[in-house]
Order: structure tokens, then C-alpha cells, then sequence
């Protein structure tokens, strides 16, 4: 099996387009496209109706995704295996998280129990929410954390609870005295948006949407902590919840609850087999206690999986 196709075929799923894909391995857009034929041929399967703008996933490709994931993070997985199996030092216990909550929740969590654990190494790694798929595959963690609905189907995850998204405007703009905001009040205000791959951003478009309202996006960016500090900077407005926001721009930004009422779930999980289950547990009540601490108490009841 060739494994640059295997890649290439995982890249066109994630990204959407056989151009992006080719980018992010480097290659022309004809060569990405001949690994992919040569996928096709190497299995006798079809796996994309071509069309002049995009490559569409059959039903097959559907079906092959999920293992073509758990089979390259397995390969992906081998050095780090080789090399701690040739240390003495204790395996880490690895956390895998979306990037946007990493500085509002998971840094706060680790930093809840490091004093109990003094002595356990951690690994913290940090991958857009769409990336996550890959890593949950490959099942070299211990527990993960990332809005919801999760991009796989297995684990079941756990809700810590519902974030409410809200506006995030400089501290010194003129309606960040306002206790609410409605899309009217934005007129004239630059949009600072995530981009449309992000779950913040469709959650946004759609409720907007349904309004009859329309917000023109001044300025997009693919990364929430970028965002912000646009939006500290006077250039405009965002959407953000709590838990993504950055808590050293409190008290530079400023989030105003936003009607229509928009939400995103935020959950965690945890793989079978977990080898570390006491300080499984110490981390997520870490993260029911973070999550509180900047929500309010969670809607959803501990150990409750989303059904």
C-alpha cells in the first residue's frame, strides 16, 4: 500500500478540495490527484465523483475513511512507541484537545492537579477540532476535549455542558456597555469571523440565517485566540463563549450575551482501555470545576453521555 496515497485520500476528506490537500503535502495538484488514482486502482474502488469544482466522497470513501485514519496514526504512532519503550521514564499521560479551548480550560485543568501528580509527565496535543478525528483513531490518549457533536463516532463523548456564545467587542468600544446585543446593533461594526470550517462559525451563520439578518464578514481568520486579539485591538467584533475566550484579555475584552440565543456544546472523552483511570478522574473533575468557574454550573450532570 502507498502510503503518500493513503495520506493524500485522508487530506481530500478533511480539507474538501484535492487543491488544498496537495498544498499541505507539498505536492502539484496533478501528482496528488495520480496517488489518488493510484488508491483507486491498488483496491478497485471508487472513491470520489469528479466534477470541475470539487471531489465528491461516495459511499465507499465514507466507509474507508475511518480506517485509513486509525491506520496512518498507527504509523504516525511508531517512533515515539520505539523510543519509550527504549526509556525508563514513565509513559505520559497524553491529552488531546481542540485548539480553541486549550488556554480558558485545558491550561487551567492540568494546572489544577499538577500538585497532586507532581511527578507524572504530561503531553498536551493540540489539533483543529477537524483534526481531531485522526488522532482519535489512533487511540494513543487518555482523555480528549473539543466541542461537540465529536468528528468520529466512537468514543461516546461526555458533556461538560452548554457554552453560550456571546459577542466579544474591545472593553472600550462604545457597545460594550450594552447588557445585550441583537444583529441591528452590529451595523457598521467589522465581523472578525472563524472560518467555515469551524463549528463556531456555522452555528453563527445558521442562526443568523434564520433571522432574516446577514452579518458581511470585514476580516476571517481560522483560529479563535487570532480573533480575539483583533478584536482587543478596536478592529471589530466575534463571536466567542467562555470557555475559548483567553483569560488574560479579561478585562480588555468584553462578552455580551447575543440574541438569537446561540450555543456549543463542549464535551470530553475518554478511549477504552484507559491506563490511567485515578488521574483520568482528578482531570475531569478538573475540568467540571474550570468549566463552572467560567460557564456556570454545567446543564449537564457528571458521567452523562451524549445520546
Amino acid at each position: 500500500m502507498n502510503l503518500r496515497s493513503l495520506k493524500i485520500f485522508t487530506l481530500v476528506m478533511e480539507e474538501g478540495t484535492l487543491a488544498r490537500a496537495a498544498q499541505t503535502m507539498h505536492l502539484s495538484q496533478s501528482a496528488a490527484s495520480r496517488l489518488l488514482q493510484l488508491l483507486e486502482e491498488e483496491f478497485d474502488i471508487r472513491l470520489f465523483h469528479r466534477d470541475s469544482r470539487r471531489l465528491i466522497p461516495t459511499a465507499e470513501a465514507e466507509a474507508f475513511y475511518p480506517e485509513a485514519l486509525r491506520i496512518l496514526s498507527q504509523i504516525e504512532a511508531l517512533p515515539g512507541f520505539v523510543q519509550r519503550i527504549q526509556s525508563d521514564r514513565p509513559e505520559p499521560f497524553r491529552i488531546i484537545a481542540q485548539t480553541r479551548i486549550v488556554n480558558g480550560l485545558i491550561i487551567p485543568a492540568i494546572a489544577l492537579i499538577r500538585a497532586a501528580f507532581a511527578d507524572q509527565p504530561m503531553k498536551l496535543e493540540i489539533h483543529p477540532r477537524r483534526d481531531l478525528g485522526r488522532r482519535m483513531m489512533n487511540d494513543r490518549y487518555d482523555i480528549g476535549v473539543t466541542a461537540l457533536p465529536l468528528p468520529v463516532d466512537h468514543p461516546a463523548p461526555v458533556r461538560l455542558g452548554t457554552a453560550p456564545l456571546k459577542i466579544a467587542i474591545a472593553q472600550d468600544h462604545p457597545l460594550a456597555t450594552r447588557d445585550v446585543l441583537r444583529p441591528p446593533d452590529m451595523a457598521g461594526v467589522p465581523y472578525i469571523a472563524l472560518d467555515e470550517t469551524t463549528v463556531i462559525r456555522r452555528i453563527a451563520d445558521r442562526e443568523i440565517a434564520a433571522t432574516g439578518t446577514h452579518l458581511d464578514v470585514a476580516h476571517e481568520v481560522s483560529l479563535g485566540s487570532a480573533a480575539y486579539r483583533l478584536v482587543e485591538r478596536g478592529l471589530g467584533f466575534t463571536f466567542a463563549d467562555p470557555v475559548a475566550l483567553d483569560p488574560e484579555l479579561e478585562g480588555k475584552v468584553r462578552l455580551i450575551d447575543w440574541e438569537p440565543q446561540m450555543d456549543v456544546e463542549i464535551g470530553y472523552f475518554i478511549p477504552d482501555g484507559n491506563s490511567k483511570p485515578d488521574l483520568t478522574r482528578a482531570f475531569e473533575d478538573a475540568l467540571r470545576t474550570v468549566y463552572a468557574r467560567r460557564c456556570g454550573e454545567s446543564q449537564i450532570k457528571y458521567g452523562e453521555t451524549q445520546g
